[in-house]
């Protein structure tokens, strides 16, 4: 079983106290033997300046790792439960594709949840589910339909438009608004602020594309063959 975020957390933060702790109990170690011998050679007077040197240097190291070592964000348990919807009316072809795009990014990002928006539709919605199923697009989402650029919130209880995220879990710390095609936006909930890399921002938007030109080729396939399909007179 993989480690949580939490024990990996703690495991860097002790990492990064070892060398600070080992120096100062190393010069302690040598304090109290100096105090305990009466009289010391040359040797070990060479000696104790060699070891007071190594631990005032593990000391330093220590400070400068705290510093200079980024703390990985801290993670929180999404609330909802989990689950996988798709819309019923969608192609066997999309829903594979839907199907494989949402698993791909569950695994293999920090994506804790994510909703597919798509012609003012919801095709899916799958991970830690949010308390509502629908979908009204805010300010933010409709900057990302009318442009075509992603968005990303690195952590949501910052911004003051994080109210429109209802359909997220409540407690989402970051967010990636994707464009989904022409039509939609591919949005991805994390469970820790500021989690996602560019490589993983480079992932989303590759699988974006993909499953958007899906969307654009068959959704409007249907479109097209609905138009054409003649009306019935009575």
């Amino acid at each position: 079983m993989a480690p949580s975020p939490q024990s990996k957390a703690d495991t860097n933060a002790v990492l990064r106290r070892l060398p600070i702790v080992v120096g100062v109990l190393g010069s302690s170690l040598l304090m109290v033997n100096r105090v305990l011998t009466p009289a010391l050679t040359d040797s070990q007077a060479r000696s104790d300046v060699m070891g007071v040197i190594l631990s005032a240097l593990l000391v330093l190291t220590g400070l400068l790792w705290q510093r200079v070592q980024p703390r990985s964000p801290e993670a929180v348990i999404l609330e909802g439960d989990s689950g996988f919807e798709l819309a019923e009316t969608l192609p066997e072809m999309v829903q594979t594709e839907l199907a494989w795009a949402s698993h791909l990014l569950l695994t293999n990002t920090v994506t804790r949840s994510l909703v597919a928006y798509y012609d003012d539709t919801v095709l899916m919605r799958r991970g830690v589910l949010g308390p509502t199923a629908t979908v009204t697009p805010g300010t933010i989402l409709k900057r990302v339909l009318e442009t075509g650029k992603a968005v990303y919130l690195v952590n949501l209880k910052i911004y003051p438009g994080r109210v429109e995220f209802d359909y997220l879990p409540p407690n989402t710390q970051g967010v990636i608004c994707q464009p989904l095609g022409s039509k939609g936006v591919l949005i991805l909930a994390a469970n820790a602020p500021r989690s996602y890399t560019q490589q993983d921002e480079a992932w989303v938007a590759g699988i974006a594309d993909k499953l958007g030109e899906t969307l654009d080729r068959v959704m409007g396939e249907n479109q097209a063959e609905g138009a054409r399909r003649p009306t019935a007179h009575p």
